[in-house]
């Protein structure tokens, strides 16, 4: 895990966001575009799942493992669930639920960047 990958990640996330609110300001109704950017961050979330399990099992860092882990799981789990709750939500509120988990996905991106470089706080 390195700080580009990690702040190029949170920003694919915030871009969903920005799109996400752009849709909601409109009063728009969720919409195919922000599906595909959403699924484009869950892959990219997927491959950043698994280079980080591979990275922590080659790491001789002292890296809380359960904690960096289940922060990964995590921020894979709320895209989907997201987009769920968004597709199920015919208002613009649908899009707004999307919008705060993408800069969720954002935060939590940068946390797991700052896991993953031992500060736990």
């Amino acid at each position: 895990m390195n700080d580009p990958v990690a702040y190029a990640v949170a920003g694919l996330a915030l871009v969903a966001a920005a799109y996400a609110g752009w849709l909601m300001w409109r009063d728009a109704a969720f919409s195919n575009g922000l599906f595909y950017l959403v699924m484009l961050l869950e892959l990219v979330l997927l491959a950043m799942l698994v280079g980080g399990v591979v990275a922590l099992s080659r790491t001789e860092r002292d890296v809380d493992g359960v904690l960096f882990v289940s922060y990964l799981v995590t921020v894979l789990v709320i895209p989907p669930a997201a987009v769920l709750w968004g597709v199920a939500e015919k208002s613009r509120w649908g899009t707004g639920v999307v919008l705060v988990a993408m800069l969720t996905v954002a935060v939590l991106v940068v946390r797991v960047l700052g896991i993953w470089q031992g500060a736990y706080v």
